[in-house]
């Protein structure tokens, strides 16, 4: 009797054992954490302002001489001398006419390439346009 009592004092151990260190029991599974799905940004959609450059005819040149833009640029040319001029491009693309002092003159370039021109009235001013 001894022998189911030693036998008995050992299970009572074991089980309380067990149960002290969780052992044996059944622990429910752990619930995932639902993540939350990112949503796509929104991308603007407003349009580029268009890009502006300027040319000041003044002293009997066309200052800067050379004037490189981007495509879609437009150009505007400003006569600051007291003499009358104009833009003309060389292939007949763009003309201003006669521009008094203080006229403007604006001209979009939305190619690629290099385009010259000049005063008709003073052909010695010449200058370009290079539009990368």
């Amino acid at each position: 009797m001894r022998k189911f009592m030693l036998t008995g004092s050992l299970l009572m151990a074991l089980s309380l054992l067990l149960v002290l260190t969780g052992c044996g029991t059944t622990t429910p599974a752990a619930t995932p954490t639902p993540t939350s799905v990112a949503s796509p940004t929104p991308t603007s959609t407003t349009t580029p302002t268009p890009a502006h450059a300027n040319v000041e005819i003044s002293g009997f040149a066309f200052v800067p001489s050379t004037l490189t833009v981007s495509v879609g640029t437009t150009v505007t040319w400003t006569n600051k001398d007291s003499a009358s001029h104009t833009v003309t491009s060389n292939d007949n693309l763009f003309n201003s006419g006669t521009l008094a002092n203080g006229a403007t003159f604006e001209h979009p370039f939305n190619q690629k390439g290099t385009f010259e021109y000049h005063c008709s009235i003073h052909t010695f001013m010449t200058a370009k346009v290079i539009v990368e």
